[in-house]
């Protein structure tokens, strides 16, 4: 419950935001709605821990920092945020990332790096893991360092799960609203076959998306099954920590502003055997009966061959 100083203070702070006077409040109906309004708002959580992947990723850094911090500062109600990034050992390009950090740090950014030398691991996936692990609040969000992901988004994308509304929130470009600028026709042709791989996993539209919010208490869920492969961390979490509740927000997907892509022939192999190990998680049951069948269809085509041979 909120106190009368609570609701008298915020409405102060709020009323000149939503253009709202106080004669404008004179209707006990109105009156009454604006504190249940005011309730949800001092309910919700305004702490958020976003983490950032990066490898060699120096030159977009500055640019990030400045965008997601103007865009949570400027957020109703304002989000106090950490950013976290995960740099796996690059030498030059970390020691280039670390400056900048440095420097942001001079200039009262709430900015962090966590540096993992090659013998400690690699990888998007487990670098995520990671700066989950690490962070200082509950609710953390995931997004890329080569701003696909725009920072703008960030208050958006994190407000579902900030308000206790949603356990999983994930930015997606095929929802309404959701669109992918500066493309080519192979980026999105591979995309379209990934994503469609793996629709039998989730119901999340747009699963190959590494732009989304999670709480604490969910990903706890997933402790011990989580296997960190390949860099679609966000569809492994949304399936091993059961995520039911899911909220899509429209994004607008950009291609890299600096730096070269990571993603590689390699990256799309370990995407296949990613799915296998998430569809064996999921259907282990099924996929037994399924290869028991085909090795008696094996066997009987084996016998039909040998007698067929003989006659």
């Amino acid at each position: 419950k909120v106190s009368v100083r609570q609701q008298v203070c915020t409405f102060n702070n709020l009323a000149g935001d939503f253009s709202l006077r106080r004669n404008q409040l004179r209707s006990p109906i109105r009156h009454l709605c604006f504190l249940k309004y005011l309730n949800l708002v001092c309910k919700m959580k305004t702490k958020l821990s976003i983490v950032v992947p990066c490898y060699e990723e120096a030159l977009n850094i500055k640019p990030l920092c400045t965008r997601v911090f103007k865009a949570t500062r400027a957020a109703k109600p304002k989000i106090d945020a950490e950013l976290l990034l995960v740099d796996d050992y690059s030498g030059k390009g970390t020691e280039d990332t670390k400056k900048v950090v440095e420097a942001l740090q001079k200039e009262d950014y709430n900015i962090k790096i966590i540096v993992r030398m090659p013998e400690e691991g690699k990888g998007l996936s487990s670098a995520v893991l990671l700066g989950l692990e690490k962070a200082e609040h509950d609710v953390m969000l995931v997004m890329d360092a080569d701003l696909q992901h725009e920072p703008e988004t960030v208050p958006a994308l994190a407000a579902p799960v900030l308000k206790g509304e949603a356990e999983f929130s994930v930015g997606s470009r095929n929802v309404a609203g959701g669109e992918v600028k500066d493309w080519p026709l192979k980026r999105r042709l591979i995309s379209f076959v990934a994503t469609a791989l793996a629709y039998p996993l989730t119901s999340i539209s747009d699963p190959m998306s590494g732009f989304f919010c999670i709480s604490r208490q969910v990903l706890e869920r997933g402790k011990g099954s989580l296997n960190p492969m390949g860099y679609k961390i966000g569809l492994e979490l949304a399936v091993r920590c059961k995520c039911t509740n899911v909220v899509e927000v429209p994004i607008t997907f950009r291609d890299r502003e600096a730096g070269e892509s990571k993603l590689t022939a390699k990256q799309n192999l370990l995407y296949l055997v990613h799915l296998a190990h998430l569809y064996w998680f999921l259907y282990p049951v099924t996929i037994c009966f399924l290869f028991l069948v085909g090795l008696l269809i094996l066997y009987f085509s084996i016998i039909f061959l040998q007698e067929f041979l003989e006659i």
